[in-house]
């Protein structure tokens, strides 16, 4: 089947386009890049199965995951609507990466034990296709299969500027409290950031259910971690990282403190059973069959 052209704002695509979402996650890149890089890599090892898992990861960006999944020896294609990430992820060894819409799957039914959206979320605006993602992870994950999606929280941005004293400039508090009704994060030339939705944590939970996955669990990335003066010298101390990343897995499921984090991380499976199932085309598949030969970071057992 032909793939279906992505379907992004242009301001999004521009956003993406200027190449700094890779390094922003790196070692180098800023303290609370890194911490989300390697809280989620942490969530995610106690969360996949064990290697070699068919993993997709929609809206991959750069590969900066993808990278880490395959040398963790899972079989890894990335999927993304930016033609810079891909082309940086089919760099990567050991990775396949092409062009896609995160609402429109160019894969087979059932062809995945793991499928992740470490970043659709945040710039479908629209609960429509937030769900219409989530659908589309449902269907092309096994039964029993593991969905995990990111989300950042509503009170992100305020939290991060009040944190970086920019809340303090008035034309900066208007914009950021506008955001705080309704989660909608407007373009805005020489802003911050981009079109998005920051999510509360609770409706996430709803999408899931809609898209007929049932929520296994919760994580708050960052913890509150992120808004303490020195986390940057934490980071850097291997020692001192360790007993961050270990204070935040204390609290990563309180829900009372699900929304103070920059990042939530939702973790659903598809209905049926467990374990790993028959994978290839369903009746409703719009893609062709993963090729597992073809993209496997190790050699299929």
């Amino acid at each position: 089947m032909t793939e279906t052209a992505p379907r992004m704002r242009e301001e999004i695509l521009a956003y993406y386009a200027r190449g700094k979402e890779d390094a922003r996650l790196r070692d180098g890149g800023a303290p609370a890049g890194r911490l989300e890089f390697w809280r989620t890599q942490d969530v995610l090892r106690r969360l996949l199965p064990p290697a070699p898992a068919r993993v997709l990861d929609v809206g991959g960006g750069s590969g900066v995951h993808a990278e880490w999944l395959a040398q963790d020896g899972h079989q890894v294609r990335l999927v993304d609507p930016v033609p810079l990430h891909v082309e940086q992820a089919a760099r990567l060894p050991a990775v396949t990466a092409r062009l896609g819409d995160a609402r429109e799957l160019a894969e087979a039914d059932a062809s995945y034990d793991v499928v992740l959206l470490l970043g659709p979320l945040y710039h479908l605006t629209e609960r429509a296709d937030r769900v219409r993602a989530l659908a589309e992870a449902e269907r092309v994950v096994r039964p029993g299969g593991l969905v995990v999606a990111a989300t950042i929280n509503r009170y992100a941005q305020l939290h991060d500027l009040l944190r970086e004293e920019r809340y303090f400039t008035p034309s900066v508090r208007a914009h950021t409290d506008t955001v705080l009704a309704d989660g909608r994060h407007p373009y805005e030339e020489g802003g911050f950031f981009t079109v998005a939705h920051f999510a509360q944590p609770d409706e996430v939970t709803g999408e899931f259910a809609e898209a007929r996955l049932s929520v296994e669990g919760r994580y708050g990335v960052e913890g509150v971690a992120w808004l303490m003066d020195g986390v940057e010298d934490w980071l850097d101390d291997p020692e001192r990282r360790e007993t961050v990343l270990a204070a935040c897995r204390h609290i990563e499921s309180e829900p009372t403190l699900l929304g103070t984090s920059g990042h939530l991380l939702t973790a659903g499976r598809r209905h049926g059973e467990h374990g790993h199932g028959e994978h290839g085309h369903g009746e409703h598949g719009h893609g062709e069959q993963m090729p597992v030969g073809d993209y496997a970071a190790v050699p299929p057992e």
